[in-house]
């Protein structure tokens, strides 16, 4: 008997005859049970729980579909239902899944106390209601993403089907399986990380990123893909920690040289990372540049994405099973636990990890069931790596701000748009609030359809923050910032005595670089680095105190830019563990590891941070390079 068939034996022995089951289908890792009578699983939810718990699966309940109610009359009948105070955006269906789709600013309200109100639209309609949030802010690209994923349900729904008869395929495990790692990326580096798992009957990637400093060069760009000597569609899956390019840039790729197996990530890495390799790809055209995949290539990746929540177990492959743990780091980051075999082997992969004060974030998780091999990141792993007192850092920038525009200069703010942008801005709103500043600020880039997608998911940030958003009080639409909707980068500079936070972090291209070069030639004016700077940016040679480069005018003649705007870098805004708090992680974490790799970060910081881990911790740690494989069991 497969795999599949024992699953639906169990389901059928679980439930009474009254449930009226009439179809059990695998989605993926998800099981969905079809009955012609709903309320026998609202009279008794143990029924879905004790399901769930013996299968250890998220278990999805839906009506027959002879007894879906005519779309039309199914939206009236649910606008009926809901309370008009949820503020509903929009209503949609998905027949593939018999799934009315519910976009509301006040989801709370449509799924109701207990869940009465969702259960009442299935009962009166037939469809099981899908609840979304809408951002509070105009987001053109998640409203997109969303489109998208309705477009392509019924074929969403035969990959989900094809992913699962994977998943559950029949292997013979033994005991003496062995597991093993190869780095492709990010490894005594930052930028393009990539790790490669395998064993005799799965191969899984572990991030697939770009090295944005790298120029574009595939030597110096791109994960060692090649040294697979395989077809990517041998691939059984992609996992992604989150959304930043480093991370999730080359992910398209793979799906336009042949993948088409699922990309496991939380629901906000999926939108963040679309987001952030359309605008990869539009700002290398911008540049004359072509990049190595299309816009085809991120709508094709979309389809296979597989969300996944926060400490959700989920069956990725026959013999592995991965569980996603907050990072800390940007809005949906993961650390990744990887269950190989029947207990053989326990993988934790930090991803990015933040160990320390966030403004947006809840802290990073600490604890997994077992754990025996930890990668981890050492960005900040030297010894010189230690961030100043958070406070110190806010009341520094407050003070440099204010320095800056009384003398009618501007200050330009390089930001992440993802991640440092939206912390920034909650530290210049908190001065706002406070009445310690009044200086407008624009922001430009990508931040603003970033912020936006926050806004969509309230649930992954800090506690205050999620509440004010709830309350329509997003700190991210507050009066002092001011989107650019069509002004012209030189009006808001003839303004004089204003902020502007722009992407990219590192000047690598885009919004901050053509404001860096319309203002670094002013004495008065400043700029104020406060996220990391990758080897070999822009960014990093003008912290380096790089006082002039060649700039290309309109004209195409190259002049002289000489940088005589003050130059400020704020460490402790960054997103990453410094030293002493990566040192921490590893002293709290539980249980501890037997053995340690360490990856992204800079060559010397890495072997220093892996020499420290081993006379600290007692531990066997080790700072591997790229194109290196190590078994680990």
């Amino acid at each position: 008997m497969s795999t599949i068939d024992e699953i639906k034996d169990t389901i059928h022995g679980i439930l009474p005859e009254k449930c009226q089951v009439t179809k059990i289908e695998m989605e993926g890792p998800e099981v969905a049970i079809y009955t012609k009578n709903p309320s026998a699983f609202f009279e008794n939810e143990n029924f879905v729980a004790k399901t769930a718990f013996e299968l250890k699966k998220r278990v999805n309940i839906r009506t027959d579909k002879s007894l879906l109610m005519d779309e039309k009359d199914a939206v009236a009948k649910a606008k009926e239902i809901i309370p008009e105070d949820a503020d509903i955006k929009e209503i949609y269906f998905d027949q593939a899944f018999s799934e009315i789709t519910i976009e509301s600013i006040k989801p709370g309200l449509v799924i109701g106390k207990g869940g009465e109100t969702s259960k009442k639209i299935i009962l009166e309609t037939g469809w099981t209601p899908n609840i979304i949030r809408a951002p509070t802010q105009p987001c053109e690209v998640l409203r997109g993403i969303r489109n998208q994923l309705h477009k392509y349900s019924n074929e969403r729904k035969k990959i989900l089907k094809e992913t699962a008869e994977k998943i559950y395929s029949d292997i013979d495990q033994s005991p003496k399986d062995w597991f093993r790692i190869e780095a492709l990326g990010g490894f005594k580096q930052v930028g393009r990380s990539c790790v490669f798992l395998e064993t005799p009957h799965t191969k899984v990637l572990l991030d697939c990123g770009i090295n944005v400093a790298g120029a574009n060069d595939p030597l110096k760009s791109f994960p060692y893909l090649n040294i697979l000597h395989m077809p990517l569609n041998e691939l059984d899956a992609v996992v992604v920690t989150h959304a930043h390019l480093d991370h999730s840039g080359f992910i398209p790729f793979l799906f336009k040289s042949g993948y088409s197996g699922p990309v496991y990530c939380t629901p906000p890495t999926r939108d963040l990372m679309t987001l952030l390799q359309f605008d990869y790809i539009d700002v290398l055209a911008k540049e004359g540049k072509e990049a190595p995949y299309n816009e085809t290539d991120v709508k094709k990746m979309l389809k296979y994405c597989i969300p996944r929540e926060y400490r959700e177990v989920t069956d990725i492959a026959p013999d592995m099973r991965l569980t996603l743990h907050n990072a800390a780091h940007i809005l949906g980051s993961a650390s990744v636990h990887m269950h190989v075999g029947e207990g053989g082997h326990n993988l934790v992969y930090t991803g990015d990890i933040k160990y320390g004060f966030t403004r947006l974030f809840n802290n990073v998780d600490m604890h997994y069931p077992r754990l025996e091999t930890l990668i981890i990141e050492s960005t900040y792993g030297g010894k010189d790596a230690i961030q100043p007192n958070r406070q110190d850092c806010e009341d520094y920038l407050l003070k440099v701000i204010k320095e800056t525009t009384e003398r009618d200069g501007n200050i330009l703010i390089p930001v992440f748009a993802v991640g440092r942008g939206q912390e920034i801005m909650l530290v210049i709103e908190n001065f706002y609030r406070n009445g310690l500043l009044d200086t407008k600020c624009y922001i430009d880039g990508m931040t603003n359809q970033a912020s936006a997608i926050h806004t969509a998911y309230p649930e992954y940030l800090r506690k205050g923050v999620q509440r004010r958003i709830l309350q329509n009080d997003s700190p991210f639409t507050a009066e002092i910032f001011e989107p650019m909707n069509g002004k012209k980068r030189e009006e808001v500079l003839q303004e004089k005595g204003v902020m502007i936070i722009a992407s990219s972090g590192m000047l690598t291209g885009g919004a901050s670089l053509d404001y860096f070069q319309r203002m670094a030639e002013d004495a008065n004016n400043c700029m104020v680095f406060v996220g990391y700077q990758g080897e070999g940016s822009l960014g990093r040679k003008i912290q380096g105190g790089l006082k002039m480069l060649p700039r290309t005018d309109e004209n195409g003649r190259t002049k002289a830019l000489n940088v005589n705007m003050r130059i400020e870098t704020i460490d402790g805004f960054s997103g990453h563990a410094d030293r002493d708090q990566l040192l921490a992680y590893v002293r709290n974490l539980k249980p501890k590891p037997k053995k340690i790799l360490v990856n992204h970060g800079e060559k010397t910081r890495a072997a220093e941070f892996a020499r420290t881990l081993s006379s600290r911790f007692k531990l066997n740690a080790r700072s591997i390079s790229n194109l290196d494989a190590v078994r680990l069991k």
